[in-house]
């Protein structure tokens, strides 16, 4: 199996994603943020990378007119 390397940026924003996973809470980009201590702007480069990596998922709010933003959700590292 192969590992995926992670700049030490990503690994942080993987590890808040999943933070807030396990507390409950839903992994939007404002949370995520706030979990790191980056801006939003700041976000968007390790999102996409980590989404093209395979190791978060980006869903888009399920109900119409209730549209909070995206949000990214882990997935399990091999």
């Amino acid at each position: 199996m192969q590992q995926v390397q992670l700049s030490d940026v990503e690994a942080r924003v993987y590890d808040a994603v999943a933070t807030l996973e396990a507390r409950g809470q839903v992994p939007y980009p404002d949370l995520i943020a706030e979990e790191t201590g980056m801006t939003e702007d700041q976000l968007h480069a390790p999102l996409h990378q980590l989404t093209e990596k395979n190791l978060l998922h980006r869903e888009d709010s399920p109900m119409a007119g209730l549209d909070f933003g995206p949000r990214f959700c882990a997935r399990q590292m091999a």
